[in-house]
């Protein structure tokens, strides 16, 4: 069986479970509530708005929503196979149990990219109509916008890796969903050090308060670098992605 089709039937699977709803969740509640409360301050001679909803909005989302909703997705993928010991049927297959676990890791991966389209379409949606009842006539910047929301994207790869192998390692949804949220919830404290380079839960976060760092001082530029950052989040991708594929069904 081909990896192409191995992915055809992951996504036959979760077809019907309740994923698409739930990556609707998080969009909604941090876009709509973040632009309300900017709302209010707005003017005709305000600058800079879009850059302001979104960092509004983008802060508590990249650093919390975003990982929590990543981490139910996963217990959720996962749980197709444990439900009535289905990964015991699935295991005695002619099936690699390697790309098997490649599979469910694109899906996730996909359920992520569609998160953020989510995110983009709601905000967008959002912004103009704040924009439009307050009589600000900025463009809306969608270079900038589409900048950003990838770059939430490939900056939450390496945590969407550590969060898959958590759950493959710990086949007990509780265990799994409890040591991801235990590592998410100090990710700000981590961002703030200099060891958030090696802690790939805060790196969503730290992108965005880079963002808010460079539009609260205009002068100073704070500089998400890619050095040392792409090769510690390269080698968590890998070493997660690789814990997950080697302990998947053992």
């Amino acid at each position: 069986m081909s990896f192409l089709e191995l992915l055809k039937i992951e996504f036959i699977k979760v077809k019907r479970g309740k994923i698409i709803p739930l990556i609707f969740i998080a969009p909604l509640l941090v876009v709509a509530s973040g632009v309300a409360n900017l709302q209010k301050y707005f003017s005709p001679e305000y600058t800079n708005p879009w850059a302001a909803m979104f960092i509004q909005s983008a802060l508590v989302y990249a650093y919390y929503l975003l990982p929590f909703s990543m981490i139910v997705v996963c217990v959720m993928i996962a749980g197709r196979e444990t439900g009535n010991n289905g990964i015991m049927k699935m295991l005695a297959l002619p099936v690699s149990r390697y790309a098997l676990s490649a599979a469910k890791f694109c899906v996730l991966l996909f359920y992520l990219f569609m998160e953020m389209v989510v995110f983009l379409a709601v905000f967008v949606i959002t912004g103009l109509i704040a924009t439009g009842s307050t009589g600000i006539k900025e463009v809306l910047p969608i270079i900038y916008l589409l900048k950003w929301c990838a770059g939430l994207f490939f900056t939450m790869l390496p945590g969407a890796a550590a969060m898959w192998a958590i759950t493959v390692l710990f086949e007990k949804p509780f265990l799994s969903v409890g040591l991801n949220l235990l590592l998410v919830i100090p990710g700000v404290l981590m961002a703030n050090t200099p060891l958030w380079v090696v802690y790939p839960y805060c790196y969503s976060g730290y992108l965005v308060s880079c963002s808010l760092h460079d539009f609260t001082a205009k002068d100073v530029s704070a500089g998400f670098n890619l050095y040392p950052f792409l090769p510690c989040a390269i080698l968590v991708f890998v070493l997660g992605l690789t814990a997950a594929v080697k302990r998947f069904g053992k």
